[in-house]
């Protein structure tokens, strides 16, 4: 990492207790301004635990998470969610609600004028190659899976968050959409700049996306680095194991999904291999 980054999410000390057993415990580490960064681990090592602190979903019992050098439990926790964006598995787009109404809802509660809001939603479909005049009008359960997720993570930026949280976001979803998927949040953060937190169960997501991994097991940070340093320097055993057993789908899963999906995914995929 160098030397320059601003610390912006910051864990000191940070737990959480439920009945006396720890879910997650003494955290320490910091998260940079403008980073993209990964929490891996397995079922119940307290990766989601750790990123709902930051939104204020979970306080800590031990220590404090800060932002901006500020303790989240001291902000207006209204104030606090409306600079964070917030994918979750379960996208959850409102059914009654067009693609531009559930992209601009943020922008609409905190008062942005209406020629403001329309541009901003074009903005975003064409960040992901989903043309406004063919979108904008459409609703829910007229789009795919991986188009509605994608309209879940324009919602979750439409207006202009500091950090953006994704717990699991990509994880339902056939790995081709999931390929593609991942391109287009990449290329949001280099575009965008916007500080990410993304938990996931998949390795080779966390190794394609990350500027630095944390690992966790049994509620605590056991390794943070690089991606090629969590690769090929395991801090552990288990750091070695979680790497080494990443799922590979075979190519007839592939060739299948492949053609199941609608013209527009199956475009989005040859361009995303094509380069």
């Amino acid at each position: 990492m160098r030397d320059n980054l601003v610390p912006f999410i910051e864990f000191r000390g940070a737990g959480k207790q439920y009945d006396g057993k720890y879910a997650v415990r003494e955290l320490d580490f910091t998260i940079y301004q403008g980073e993209f960064f990964v929490l891996v681990g397995g079922s119940g090592s307290g990766k989601s635990t750790t990123l709902r602190m930051i939104n204020a979903l979970i306080e800590p019992t031990d220590g404090n998470v800060y932002l901006h050098g500020k303790r989240i439990k001291d902000y207006d926790i209204r104030q606090l969610r409306h600079q964070i964006g917030y994918v979750l598995q379960q996208i959850a787009l409102f059914p009654t609600m067009t693609v531009a109404q559930n992209i601009a809802l943020m922008p609409d509660i905190l008062g942005w004028q209406k020629a403001e809001r329309r541009a901003r939603v074009n903005e975003l479909l064409e960040l992901v190659e989903l043309s406004p005049e063919h979108y904008r009008d459409r609703y829910p359960h007229e789009l795919s899976g991986g188009e509605q997720q994608r309209i879940g993570i324009l919602r979750a930026i439409a207006a202009k968050p500091q950090v953006l949280l994704m717990d699991e976001p990509f994880s339902a979803l056939d790995p081709l959409v999931r390929a593609v998927l991942q391109d287009q949040i990449a290329m949001i953060h280099k575009k965008l700049g916007t500080t990410i937190v993304f938990v996931t169960h998949d390795m080779q997501e966390a190794l394609k996306l990350a500027c630095r991994i944390g690992v966790m097991h049994n509620g605590k940070l056991v390794q943070i680095g690089a991606p090629e340093e969590i690769k090929n320097r395991p801090a552990n055993d288990y750091v070695k194991s979680l790497f080494s057993t990443a799922d590979t789908p075979n190519a007839a899963q592939l060739i299948s999904q492949f053609h199941q999906m609608d013209p527009h995914e199956q475009a989005a995929v040859r361009q995303a291999l094509l380069g």
